[in-house]
């Protein structure tokens, strides 16, 4: 088994207080990502950020109802400083909730002999749950690091971890 750890969307824009699209839980989940960040390079796994990056009129904005958040070149566009990538990360822009829709993540996956993918991040529901989808759609097998992911709420949280382990087949650990 060849594993990679996918850090998705934990940007300023989403993290940090009174942020566009603040989700609070994000700020408690820190240490744990840390922790399979430290984790990951240590084992010679592969640490791959996933990242939102918006045009300013972007259509996600108007079609989703989403505030304006994650303009490419913007502070709010990086990922928090406690999670920083080190060059020998990957970091892959995204301009919709799953990780894989016109972006390269596949391309490096495959690249590496990764056939399982760590998740970590934000929002649990949404960009985890999609990019853990399309994942599991493209044949790899997915973990969900349950104390380093985070939602909007306590209730979606915890719909998108059932959807991704009895629908998807995800092993949450």
């Amino acid at each position: 088994m060849k594993r990679a750890l996918l850090v998705i969307d934990m940007l300023n824009d989403f993290v940090k207080e009174g942020a566009p699209l603040e989700v609070p839980e994000t700020r408690k989940v820190i240490p744990a990502i840390r922790r399979e960040i430290e984790r990951a390079r240590r084992e010679g796994e592969p640490v791959i950020y996933i990242c939102d990056a918006h045009e300013p009129d972007d259509r996600e904005f108007e079609k989703f109802g989403w505030p304006v958040h994650a303009v490419k070149g913007t502070e709010g566009a990086k990922v928090v400083e406690e999670l920083a990538p080190e060059p020998s990360d990957i970091v892959v822009e995204k301009t919709t909730y799953s990780g894989f829709y016109n972006t390269s993540l596949e391309e490096h996956l495959t690249r590496l002999g990764v056939d399982t993918v760590r998740l970590t991040g934000c929002v649990t529901h949404i960009c985890v749950l999609f990019t853990a989808s399309d994942a599991v759609l493209r044949g790899y097998n997915v973990e969900v690091v349950t104390d380093a992911v985070a939602g909007l709420s306590r209730e979606d949280h915890e719909a998108g971890l059932r959807i991704m382990k009895n629908v998807l087949g995800a092993r949450l650990i």
